[in-house]
């Protein structure tokens, strides 16, 4: 097939049309020339115009007609055009200088070559052309086609320059290196590692959007090795690059944290596309490093690192700009709880277990054990299926009790208010003590999750704690 036949239909007609009755120069570049090689997938469209891109953008949006919206961003030289569900990115060919202490470059017109020679990958800056007489016509002045056969990432530029003008660029490597299961040019590779450091200039805000869409491809491991080998993880995840290591004493070691939670992650990524759990495959042994301690009966242990994992989320969701809310509440709630399905697995697993476990967990069960069974990681085998044997029985007995005993997102039958009204208390801590015995008689089975039952056993907790009703209503 010809590469101008990737440019069919109604929106490449109307552009050519567009750039030759405005007698400008056009051409489709970057990722969606990209990924036509790669067999990828690709709505976003972008334009680089010879000339005003707006002016394109303005012509080629009343050329669609109704359906179509074009916003101008004057200050960026740059106009998108959506129409349906496609958006078309135009902006004017330009060639940039940075200043040292920031990566907004001053931006001045440019030709079609300055706007390739500015472009961070070779493989990112091929060009089609999309005139009439030049149409599908591919301008490729880097050898960005002969890399993509090579699966190799390089600079158009000098990589030092390239990074040291946009230091983001380090992040965009190791992210499309990963997203593409890309080699990273041994050149490029070093320049990453001279200029880690002009990483401090860049904001928290894209270096987690970075993070992210290396947390969300096929195999976030990738992108996480990448980053510890150029030494960039340290810089910007100094938590995650504590877990590195192995420390060995009397002949007993401990597993390296580090590749064991990119295997974990990897294996979450297997079986869900959820950020946030992916986030918290990531972090759920974040506090290892701060609780590891050596016993010289039990070896090396590591005691309580959910607990101080679950403390720690807060801290590093903000310290990233990554959300306050309910997201990382989520992860924050895994990171904690993560250790209790293994626990149950482990031993005997009794009905009052994983009451308490469903009644903790709520709507995020499926997801807590579905990071557990990912963390099981043992190169034993017969120790891995024992775990995982015993992983399908908690599962069953999770929904065998939420159906006998609706545990899930459980709240009392018998409330604080019912128990100020029956005994004619104002609130005090006899309350919460006479909450909790209700709860956890019926988190242990000693009484169902039914009003009734849990009214008689109130009042036998009442009568030993001293207190008489006032009235039974």
């Amino acid at each position: 097939m010809e590469l101008k036949e990737h440019f069919g239909g109604k929106i490449f007609s109307l552009i050519s049309r567009t750039a030759d009755e405005l007698g400008l120069e056009c051409y489709a570049v970057g990722g969606y020339v990209r990924d036509i090689f790669l067999n990828r997938p690709s709505k976003d469209i972008d334009i680089v115009v010879v000339g005003s891109g707006i002016e394109m953008a303005q012509a080629f949006g009343q050329k669609l007609g109704k359906g179509a919206h074009v916003a101008v961003f004057k200050n960026f030289g740059t106009a998108q055009v959506k129409y349906h569900d496609t958006e078309v990115e135009f902006v004017g060919a330009r060639k940039e200088s940075y200043s040292h202490d920031s990566r907004k470059p001053v931006v001045e017109d440019g030709t079609l070559e300055d706007d390739q020679n500015r472009r961070d990958f070779t493989v990112n800056a091929m060009a089609v052309c999309l005139n009439g007489a030049r149409f599908g016509e591919l301008v490729d002045p880097f050898g960005g086609l002969d890399d993509l056969k090579e699966r190799t990432l390089r600079t158009p530029l000098d990589p030092d320059i390239t990074f040291s003008d946009d230091p983001l660029r380090m992040m965009r490597c190791v992210r499309f290196a990963t997203q593409l299961n890309f080699y990273i040019d041994d050149d490029t590779f070093r320049a990453l590692e001279r200029n880690r450091e002009r990483i401090k200039i860049i904001s928290r805000e894209r270096i987690a959007d970075e993070l992210n869409k290396i947390l969300l491809s096929r195999i976030p491991s990738k992108g996480f090795v990448e980053l510890d080998r150029c030494g960039l993880l340290q810089l910007i995840f100094p938590e995650l690059a504590a877990l590195q290591g192995v420390e060995v004493r009397n002949g007993r070691g401990h597993k390296d944290n580090f590749y064991h939670t990119l295997e974990v992650v990897d294996n979450i990524a297997k079986v869900s596309d959820n950020l946030w759990l992916r986030w918290a495959a990531l972090l759920h042994d974040i506090g290892k490093p701060r609780t590891k301690r050596w016993d010289a009966r039990l070896g090396w242990t590591f005691h309580n690192h959910n607990f101080i994992g679950e403390k720690m989320v807060p801290d590093l969701f903000r310290k990233m700009k990554l959300p306050m809310n309910e997201k990382m509440k989520y992860v924050q709630k895994l990171v904690g709880l993560h250790m209790r399905p293994i626990i149950i697995a482990d031993d005997v697993v009794t009905d009052s277990a994983v009451r308490r476990l469903l009644f903790e967990a709520g709507d995020d069960i499926d997801d807590l054990m579905t990071l557990c069974e990912a963390d099981i990681t043992s190169k034993n085998r017969e120790r891995k299926k024992r775990f995982l044997d015993n992983f399908k029985l908690v599962r069953q007995k999770l929904k065998d009790l939420e159906e006998k005993d609706r545990i899930r997102n459980f709240q009392p039958p018998v409330d604080g208010a019912e128990i100020m009204r029956v005994f004619g208390l104002h609130p005090c801590r006899e309350i919460g003590l006479l909450k909790g015995s209700i709860k956890d008689a019926i988190l242990d089975g000693i009484i169902p999750n039914e009003h009734d039952a849990a009214f008689e056993f109130m009042l036998k907790q009442a009568e030993q704690m001293g207190l008489k009703p006032v009235a039974l209503a």
